[in-house]
């Protein structure tokens, strides 16, 4: 009888490993930030090699930039859909949704934690103003329409690093079915108010 030959090792397939970095990262960035993250500890957790970090992605600077991108859902896009209703969704995903992949907050917020670099604060400032507000001035009247739109975003960021960053006591406790009516009320005297 004949012994049979070992069994090459198994090849971990790239879309796998691609995958299972950008699922380290996004852990290692939302808990750590970007300076106190190392591509070692991003391997080590995926299980790889750190050259990998840098054959799939180039730097470290790709890899955080593809894993704190997040896509807009398709329903924000609709130009009919009132913008009460898009800061309504963005105030459930944002600010109130469970974001297990980035320990537990929405990429935005984990994203404020590194602002003070310049690449991260621009990445942040495009997904927010050219994505997540897109549009949002369109659905407005008036000379200023582009300036509520952004007091929109301003009041949904802030709600999201009130009860995330800073841990406020009443809105931290506070539900989304309790809050909605209230910022849909102060969504509804920007749409209206006008310059």
């Amino acid at each position: 009888m004949t012994d049979s030959p070992a069994s090459p090792p198994r090849r971990r397939d790239r879309a796998a490993t691609r995958a299972a970095l950008l699922d380290a990262a996004r852990l290692r960035f939302s808990r750590q930030g970007f300076d106190g993250t190392g591509v070692r500890e991003i391997a080590g957790d995926a299980g790889v090699d750190p050259a990998l970090v840098f054959r799939y992605f180039g730097s470290k600077d790709k890899l955080y930039a593809e894993a704190m991108r997040v896509e807009i859902p398709p329903g924000a896009a609709d130009p009919h859909r009132p913008l009460v209703h898009l800061a309504d969704g963005l105030l459930h995903d944002v600010v109130f949704g469970d974001w297990p992949e980035f320990d537990g907050e929405h990429p935005l917020l984990v994203m404020l934690r590194s602002a003070h670099r310049p690449e991260v604060r621009e990445q942040l400032r495009g997904q927010l103003c050219e994505e997540h507000l897109a549009g949002f001035a369109d659905r407005l009247e008036g000379e200023d329409a582009e300036l509520r739109a952004e007091l929109v975003g301003a009041l949904l960021l802030g709600m999201g690093v009130m009860r995330s960053v800073v841990r406020s006591p009443v809105l931290g406790e506070a539900s989304f079915e309790e809050t909605r009516g209230l910022v849909a009320r102060l969504v509804q005297a920007l749409v209206t108010a006008r310059r």
